[in-house]
């Protein structure tokens, strides 16, 4: 999309929560292949509409974080 500009999920989790809230929405990219939309809501309005599309989105799959990380702590 060419309003939301890129940052690899590398240079994403080096930035502290201030940086975070000052963030635009951005595309997340890992090694060239998309990860996902994270949207940084600025209004109330915004924030109920992502959930609802996201709440759209988990309907055709995906795991709970819980039980992905619950899974990777069986495996160590």
């Amino acid at each position: 999309m060419a309003n939301i500009p890129n940052i690899s999920i590398t240079d994403l989790k080096h930035l502290k929560v201030p940086e975070l809230k000052r963030l635009k929405s951005v595309e997340v990219f890992s090694d060239g292949e998309y990860l996902g939309t994270l949207v940084f809501s600025k209004t109330d309005y915004i924030r109920t509409q992502v959930e609802g599309l996201a709440s759209l989105s988990n309907t055709q799959g995906g795991e709970d974080p819980e039980d992905i990380l619950r899974k990777e702590s069986e495996t160590i």
